[in-house]
């Protein structure tokens, strides 16, 4: 071998080794494969409810229309993450005029609540129980947003819901194994729940249809009456009976005078694009937000995953956690507070904080009022039309199987558990006619007025974390959705225990010498679970849009999401 022929053998093996280097790089641990379309798409947390949204648009509905028949199909195929028994944040993009409208249809604490006797509850009958239940939301929401903005009959849209009630939803594995991970709940709750989702006191098995006769006669007269035929009527008096029997405090008034509100979104400009966000009293916008702004000026180096990257945004959160617990909830006061959050003033103060921290303090912003349950269960759906209007969407019943009661067929909220109940300063603080705050985080992407993006992801205070590193591997390191979505999760987490350093958890296959950078930064690293399990990381569900028109919807496989399009 001559000098020449030496040297080109040894760039060739240098080639070799950084081209392998460079593809184990850009494997991910969990595969999700694109959904492409050019006229309509929709992803959702189950394969029917997505059949059943797409059913809607090639029959020409709007995509709100499509939501309507999505988060009711949900409800059914979904009983553990959400339905007619809790809360919604809906954001809609309207694409002849350019303007995005929220429908928040949080639960709200009823009107008859005695605060100061509530408090004195034990821990169980705020999270278990009629005596947990807030007045739930989503029926009010997804009627409001039909008014607004739906082309198709409201009996039509809500059709596909009643049917797979009456006929029985497949169950998936995962769905089994959500089943199957509250044992406890659904034999523990009450008959009715233990009825509808443990026949023969069994898990219902993989490959199983479960219907729901009772839930399909309630959607039934939801299609007759609108949202007067939940909040008003037979299916109201069920609820109220079954919460003064049980407890509860919810009486026929809370429910007639439930209104869902129609607002707009939170939001920043970021590198180029704006983001759009629920409002609070969802939380979870703030804090993505929040964090992205102050990053925004801030050279990021690949990996996203890095111990510098990785520490530097637990920093981050750090200083903007404590200031939304202490600010933002429930009423205009939150979106002033959010507004200061990400004002040009306050960023420059929590970019030198940030800086100018060496050692890694106790963040002050755990409060024992609002522990992060594992068991906290939603679901997160997108639609676009073939006009371009956009539905981003989360919805939740808070944890999982709710309270553990059913009424109507309904499987009800305990949002009540997501307020404050020790300090009288929250501004989350329990209350009459209050909604609870929540972290979901239903978030649109705009670049030159138009949507380039829909997001969002169930998991309790990993969702917000979730939403922002999504975010900063697609818009700031120019990576593909599939494989932000794909990769390890990672969530920054108080710890419990005063004496221990606050955690970064994430999936199992966090690099072990990432792991190692971090501990000697003084995190306390908890690998929660194995990548693409999905019971704590949950799964992320995007639509995007091409420069050129091009559709593409992402279903994270940690959940049993779907994306379907034409």
């Amino acid at each position: 071998m001559n000098a020449v022929t030496g040297r080109l053998a040894a760039l060739l093996v240098l080639f070799l080794a950084s081209s392998s280097l460079a593809l184990r790089a850009a494997a991910v641990p969990v595969t999700v494969e694109p959904t492409s379309a050019r006229q309509g798409m929709v992803v959702a947390g189950h394969p029917e409810a997505a059949e059943a949204g797409l059913a809607v648009l090639r029959a020409g509905g709007s995509a709100v229309d499509a939501a309507v028949a999505i988060s009711l199909a949900l409800g059914v195929a979904e009983p553990y993450g959400s339905g007619l028994g809790g809360k919604l944040m809906l954001l809609h993009y309207e694409a002849a005029t350019g303007t995005t409208l929220v429908i928040d249809a949080m639960d709200e604490a009823p009107g008859g609540l005695d605060a100061a006797a509530y408090r004195r509850l034990n821990e169980k009958a705020r999270y278990d129980g009629w005596s947990a239940v807030c007045v739930p939301g989503l029926a009010s929401g997804l009627h409001t947003a039909h008014q607004l903005w739906g082309r198709k009959p409201w009996p039509e849209v809500v059709a596909p819901a009643i049917d797979l009630a009456r006929r029985g939803f497949t169950v998936l594995p995962k769905t089994s194994d959500l089943f199957a991970e509250r044992l406890d709940k659904l034999r523990g709750g009450d008959a009715d729940i233990r009825r509808l989702y443990l026949p023969g006191d069994r898990v219902p098995a993989p490959g199983s249809r479960l219907p729901n006769e009772d839930l399909a006669r309630t959607m039934e007269i939801l299609a007759r009456h609108g949202a007067d035929g939940f909040y008003r009527g037979p299916v109201a008096e069920a609820i109220v009976a079954a919460s003064t029997a049980g407890g509860g405090t919810i009486r026929l008034e809370d429910l007639a005078g439930y209104r869902a509100r129609v607002t707009t979104p939170i939001g920043i400009t970021f590198r180029g694009y704006t983001l759009q966000c629920a409002p609070p009293p969802a939380t979870g916008g703030a804090l993505a937000l929040g964090m992205l702004k102050v990053l925004e000026e801030t050279p990021i180096a690949a990996p996203l995953r890095s111990p510098e990257n990785l520490d530097h945004f637990g920093r981050i959160w750090r200083e903007v956690r404590p200031v939304i617990q202490r600010t933002v909830a429930d009423g205009p006061s939150g979106r002033t507070a959010f507004e200061r959050l990400v004002s040009p003033e306050s960023v420059q103060q929590i970019r030198e904080k940030v800086r100018s921290s060496e050692a890694l303090p106790r963040a002050a912003a755990w409060s024992p009022d609002e522990v992060d349950l594992l068991q906290a269960c939603t679901t997160h759906f997108a639609v676009m039309d073939r006009e371009g209007n956009v539905v981003c969407a989360t919805q939740s019943q808070s944890l999982h199987f709710g309270a553990g009661v059913v009424a109507a067929g309904v499987v009800m909220n305990d949002s009540m558990s997501n307020f404050a109940f020790s300090d009288e300063r929250s501004p989350n603080f329990v209350a009459r006619y209050r909604r609870p705050r929540s972290t979901i985080t239903p978030t649109l992407v705009i670049r030159e007025g138009r949507p380039v993006l829909a997001v969002g992801v169930p998991g309790a205070s990993r969702i917000p974390t979730a939403v922002f590193q999504t975010l900063v591997d697609v818009l700031v390191l120019g990576r593909t959705v599939e494989e932000a979505i794909g990769d390890t999760r990672v969530h920054w987490q108080d710890s419990l225990d005063p004496k221990r350093a606050d955690a970064i958890e994430a999936e199992a296959t966090l690099d072990p010498q990432v792991v190692s950078a971090l501990r000697l930064r003084g995190w306390d690293v908890n690998l929660r679970e194995p990548a693409g399990t999905g019971r704590t990381f949950g799964g992320i569900n995007v639509i995007a849009v091409s420069g050129e028109g091009e559709i593409r919807g992402y279903a994270d496989p940690r959940r049993t999401n779907a994306a379907r399009g034409y």
